[in-house]
């Protein structure tokens, strides 16, 4: 092929390439009449949450101890940075003015000193409450009725984050109950994020984005193989309704709790952070073991989840998950759930790819990139219940083009 052939075969394929990222790269920002415009969730937050691990056993030393940790292991430098108490933080009744009132035994301290310590790490703080009467261990008031003496309680102690449960609702529709909550946090004047866990009941994700910054699409998660990839698998239908500010949720991470094996989750942190899901360490962050923290730590996977694009992974065939990222690159998912080895292929045409684009391949977790370079599709061989994670860089773009032209085009 001579010199202008060449260059012809680059322009056609530069063509191709900004006809198929033209509708995501330069998409007009969403305009959305938004009761919930906190500026937040521009990504998915990241940081830790007390429920998957410790359940109702926490205390204010835990709190303290695992914000410790966060910063002594590094990985507040990687943006875990929301410490979040979730349920059982409050006495059994509220006060004789209606106010939620710290739990005297577990958080003697209350719950104002607690933020300044977080924030004192440079982190911040969440907390939990619930759109109904009571919350969902039974042991502490709901917000229903109280939102806004809530909110203004919340704000007053420097909370960052609620995380806002389900339970106990009454049978009222949750798009009934949550706005009041979403009203009451915008007129207290403090940016807090709102995650509304209402389990994916009625769809949250059709319509929660004018009200929150996430939403569960999913029941609760749990230690096991089954669990994670079914939440995974559910949270996966409404991809396309995530985008920066708002984010699916299926659910908290169970790295590290035991539960499953290394490659499992492998396979759990890797599908949460290619599908825009939030990343909440949910084991005990004092005691992590050092395939745990590779696992948590691992920032080339953490940008994929951080990608500023903010679109979500979607299944496109055989276990082939995929989403564009910013830059003109790609992320690609080959999952094995299968307990054998598997060869599995990722085909340009379902991923987006214009035919007949070479590519360059990084691996994720092993943090090299592939000598070989890939026409048409990338295929390899996984073990059982494990998966293969590809960063899909355009090899033309990089390494034939004037750098100064490639700089322009992808900006």
């Amino acid at each position: 092929m001579d010199k202008r052939m060449g260059s012809l075969v680059m322009i056609a394929v530069l063509m191709l390439v900004t006809r198929r990222w033209i509708g995501v790269e330069a998409r007009p920002a969403v305009e959305r009449r938004n009761l919930l415009a906190n500026g937040l969730g521009m990504t998915p937050p990241m940081g830790w949450n007390t429920w998957n691990h410790f359940y109702c056993d926490i205390n204010e030393t835990v709190i303290r101890e695992s914000a410790d940790a966060l910063v002594s292991t590094g990985l507040a430098k990687l943006g875990y940075r929301y410490v979040n108490i979730d349920d059982c933080w409050a006495e059994h009744d509220r006060d004789s003015k209606g106010y939620l009132v710290p739990r005297k035994s577990t958080f003697p301290s209350g719950i104002k000193a607690l933020a300044d310590y977080v924030h004192g790490k440079g982190l911040k703080l969440g907390i939990y409450s619930d759109a109904g009467s009571r919350t969902c261990s039974q042991t502490m008031p709901g917000s229903l009725g109280h939102e806004q003496k809530d909110a203004e309680t919340f704000a007053s102690w420097g909370i960052d984050y609620l995380k806002y449960d389900n339970c106990n609702n009454g049978d009222l529709k949750p798009m009934k109950r949550y706005p009041a909550m979403t009203r009451a946090l915008m007129s207290t004047g403090r940016p807090i994020f709102l995650s509304l866990c209402e389990w994916g009941d009625m769809h949250p994700a059709l319509w929660a984005d004018k009200l929150g910054n996430s939403w569960r699409t999913t029941m609760d998660i749990n230690d096991s193989w089954e669990s994670m990839v079914s939440r995974a698998d559910q949270n996966e239908v409404y991809a396309e309704h995530a985008r920066p500010g708002g984010w699916n949720d299926p659910d908290m991470l169970e790295v590290g709790n035991g539960g499953m094996s290394n490659d499992e989750y492998i396979v759990h942190f890797s599908l949460w952070a290619a599908s825009k899901a939030p990343l909440l360490i949910g084991c005990d962050v004092r005691n992590l073991s050092k395939e745990t923290l590779a696992i948590l730590g691992n920032e080339e996977v953490i940008a994929v989840n951080q990608d500023p694009l903010g679109v979500q992974a979607k299944k496109v065939r055989n276990d082939v998950w995929a989403a564009p990222l910013s830059g003109y690159r790609t992320v690609v998912v080959l999952l094995n759930r299968s307990p054998e080895f598997r060869i599995i292929t990722a085909q340009w045409d379902d991923i987006g790819i214009p035919p007949k684009t070479v590519v360059e391949a990084r691996d994720l977790w092993k943090h090299a990139t592939l000598e070989k370079r890939f026409v048409n599709k990338v295929k390899a061989n996984v073990r059982p219940h494990a998966c293969k994670m590809f960063l899909l860089t355009l090899f033309l773009y990089q390494n034939r083009m004037n750098p100064k032209v490639f700089s322009w085009l992808v900006g």
